[in-house]
């Protein structure tokens, strides 16, 4: 009982002590918008990293490289797989 008592006050504490310093951070106006320019930029760098994998994905999508063993496997497994499929059917 006394572990889950100090994991609420350690809770509380961390709580206040961010609403303290965000109070501080916004209270002045050039605090606030540095920490806006700030957000934006975190969020525009997140945005273009999942933008290039995917176009990563995309790009390598179709066009297996004849050197890159496992995508060239995969890619064999897969017509095998519609030809096995194809000729059950017409069984």
């Amino acid at each position: 009982m006394k572990q889950n008592t100090k994991k609420k006050v350690v809770a509380s504490g961390v709580a206040l002590s961010t609403i303290g310093v965000t109070s501080y951070v916004l209270k002045d106006q050039s605090r606030k918008d540095k920490l806006v320019e700030t957000l934006k930029a975190v969020r525009n760098k997140i945005q273009n990293m999942f933008r290039d994998r995917d176009k990563e994905v995309i790009e390598k999508a179709g066009h297996p490289h004849p050197h890159d063993i496992e995508d060239n496997k995969m890619v064999s497994e897969g017509a095998a797989f519609s030809v096995n499929y194809y000729d059950e059917k017409e069984k």
